[in-house]
């Protein structure tokens, strides 16, 4: 069908207020978008939850969820499954005291000769490779393992990684089952020769702002993690080293069954007494502790309890979350974050995904 010149004229000019219109619904819809999501972090979340419910205002601002600076030099997959380094164990001892459960040993290896280097940051894993061979006759497959060491090493020469390892055991069939690469690594002695790859995961790396505040929250051998960052923040050898002073806020909560089994405690309340002003170190005990109902003291317990602290830290931009240990406990401490959110009128399941864009919410369970 053809159309003369006047009615072509005619029909774009009727159109006009329909493109008008669409432009007007499209940004309403654009900007009720906007509104519905969280304030940028440098606003405090009641100023956020207050601005969400309102109707007369339209905000026209993004939550700040911009990447953190790159980090230097982060290795990834230096030696992988097919081509491991062999590190040699250099000491192998137990953490716990008499009355834990279970064994828990400090294992460190000698990195030495490893060629290109087997480098590594705080909040990184290594690969370890089990001797021997499974039920099928094949090799084993390797099993991931938090490092507990700074980048520096235990002895501060840049040629060792620690790691923190608990004997897996459970029933099957009315025996007991010991976890292969768990017990291999809890029995291995002083000399021996271990397949190690990695290092791997960039989830859980400490920002690189000296004033960044870090909490951690920790189970078992989740301190892992945990004790490389405290170290590079408070052993003095480690900070004149790494010229990298924190001036932070580091807060630590720590869960255990008993006193026994509280892993690098003592280095831990040294750190306390040595930078009060930096550090704070807060257990819970389920089996020597209650909350307040009456039961076992659970570390979801002592985030309840702190709560109004925890989330005055968290308004603060420099402020990051670090999660370490059984899966078991990230239910729990959700279910703590949300009840302590909801006292202040923050909706936590919309919050923790802001946090964790932000990359200032960091998880590692097993």
């Amino acid at each position: 069908m053809a159309f003369n010149q006047t009615e072509v004229v005619l029909g774009g000019i009727a159109h006009i207020p329909l493109v008008i219109g669409a432009f007007y619904v499209v940004k309403a819809l654009f900007y009720r978008g906007q509104d519905g999501e969280l304030a940028p972090f440098s606003f405090s979340y009641r100023q956020a939850a207050q601005r969400k419910s309102s109707s007369t205002t339209t905000s026209t601002e993004k939550p700040d969820t911009k990447s953190p600076p790159a980090q230097k030099s982060i290795p990834i997959n230096l030696y992988k499954p097919k081509a491991p380094f062999e590190g040699t164990v250099l000491e192998n001892y137990s953490l716990v005291k008499e009355g834990a459960v279970g064994r828990v040993n400090h294992i460190t290896f000698d990195l030495a000769g490893s060629d290109p280097h087997l480098s590594y940051v705080e909040g990184q894993s290594i690969g370890i490779i089990p001797a021997g061979t499974d039920a099928n006759g094949k090799p084993h497959k390797l099993r991931l393992y938090s490092i507990a060491s700074t980048r520096h090493g235990d002895n501060l020469e840049g040629k060792t990684v620690s790691l923190c390892v608990r004997q897996l055991q459970y029933e099957l069939d009315g025996k007991t089952i010991d976890g292969v690469c768990s017990t291999y690594l809890c029995d291995i002695k002083p000399g021996a020769k271990t397949k190690i790859t990695g290092p791997v995961g960039k989830e859980m790396l400490l920002p690189d702002d000296e004033e960044a505040n870090v909490i951690m929250l920790a189970t078992g051998t989740g301190i892992a993690p945990m004790r490389a960052y405290l170290r590079r923040m408070f052993e003095p050898t480690e900070r004149s080293k790494n010229g990298w002073k924190f001036r932070g806020k580091a807060w630590l909560f720590m869960g255990a069954p008993y006193t026994a089994n509280l892993l690098y405690d003592e280095d831990f309340e040294r750190y306390l007494r040595e930078f009060p002003d930096n550090f704070i170190y807060t257990k819970a005990i389920s089996r020597e502790q209650q909350n307040p109902k009456g039961g076992r003291m659970y570390i979801q317990d002592r985030v309840m309890e702190y709560s109004d602290q925890i989330f005055k830290m968290i308004e603060n931009p420099k402020t990051h979350v670090y999660m370490c240990g059984l899966k078991g406990m990230e239910p729990g401490i959700d279910e703590a974050m949300t009840a302590a959110a909801t006292a202040k009128g923050i909706d936590w399941s919309e919050l923790r995904p802001q946090l964790k864009k932000a990359h200032r919410w960091h998880v590692e369970t097993y």
